[in-house]
């Protein structure tokens, strides 16, 4: 018998603001048709004034708690993808630990930007699968519109703000594919590629920043880049693409979704995408669309799926598992 990390429930937040494409075009040498034939996005959410990363999150792990039918007294942990905490420190999982009220466990951030959530999947799988834990809330939550550069149209159009969670739990499986839970990861990460996506600015630097993309650059290596952890993902599960139900891929741009799906020989028809409605939101992406397309009808129970991302770093990674 093997302990498999087990999605049980999942749930997702967005901000009650929704910007559309055209909002842009009144402070911004920019269209809605320029900005939907980059980038696939056609609206995004952010975040209210004096609303903050953990206030998203916590809305996203009750979603999560709610729909896998757990207490938060029953969570061993918290996870928290988040490039954009509240504050310097606490982590923002011990405010969202304290919000949902539990006072047991143990709550702490990942910071791999855009593949934080895969970053947060693989350390939740790996701890159930040690006997760390039983059970562990896994969150993406970012408020990226914190740190835009208004006058940038190459990045500030992008961007939005929004929160995923799953809720993992420890299952035996039989040590097969057949198994349901986390099959495989993998992940990497290059910082001689840190230039061409960052903020410019944080504690140590005594400044905050705003976001900075060489988009080209970005581009060029993430198809490569996702396609090739993808693939290194499926082999260690033991299965071929021609096996995937669904692609949940980090939702940057529509091109590099399409791109990757295209490398790996699938059709766009097994490839979740809600990039049109919610931008770019970071390490929030990937949970978002796992929600999103178990809302829809799309992920069903007994489905393999491959979730993949990157971000600045350059980090990525991927994840097998079956729902």
């Amino acid at each position: 018998m093997t302990t498999r990390a087990v999605v049980t429930g999942c749930g997702h937040y967005l901000p009650e603001r929704i910007v559309e494409n055209t909002e842009f075009e009144k402070t911004l040498d920019t269209t809605d048709e320029w900005i939907r034939s980059r980038s696939g996005i056609e609206r995004r959410h952010f975040a209210a004034e004096g609303q903050t990363t953990s206030d998203l999150a916590t809305r996203a792990a009750r979603a999560a708690l709610a729909d896998a039918g757990r207490d938060p007294s029953e969570i061993d942990a918290i996870i928290l993808a988040t490039s954009t905490p509240d504050l310097t420190f606490p982590a923002a999982a011990t405010i969202v630990q304290a919000e949902l009220g539990m006072t047991k466990g143990f709550a702490f951030d990942v910071q791999a930007v855009c593949a934080g959530f895969v970053y947060a999947l693989a350390n939740a799988g790996a701890m159930i699968s040690s006997g760390q834990a039983r059970r562990v809330l896994v969150i993406g939550a970012e408020t990226f519109s914190r740190i835009m550069d208004w006058s940038d149209r190459a990045t500030c159009v992008l961007f939005g703000d929004g929160a995923g969670a799953v809720v993992l739990e420890a299952q035996e499986g039989d040590g097969t594919s057949d198994d349901r839970g986390i099959l495989a990861t993998d992940l990497n990460s290059d910082g001689r590629h840190r230039d061409i996506l960052y903020v410019d600015g944080g504690v140590s630097t005594n400044s905050t920043g705003h976001l900075r993309m060489q988009g080209r650059e970005v581009f060029r290596h993430a198809v490569e880049k996702l396609a090739q952890t993808a693939e290194t993902a499926l082999e260690r599960a033991g299965v071929g693409s021609d096996e995937v139900d669904w692609v949940v891929p980090h939702q940057a741009n529509i091109r590099i979704i399409q791109g990757t799906a295209k490398k790996l020989g699938l059709g766009m028809d097994r490839v979740v995408v809600t990039v049109q409605d919610h931008g770019n939101t970071s390490a929030a992406s990937i949970p978002l669309a796992l929600s999103v397309g178990r809302a829809r009808g799309q992920i069903k129970q007994g489905d393999l799926i491959v979730t993949e991302a990157i971000g600045g770093g350059l980090a990525w990674g991927s994840v097998v598992l079956r729902w």
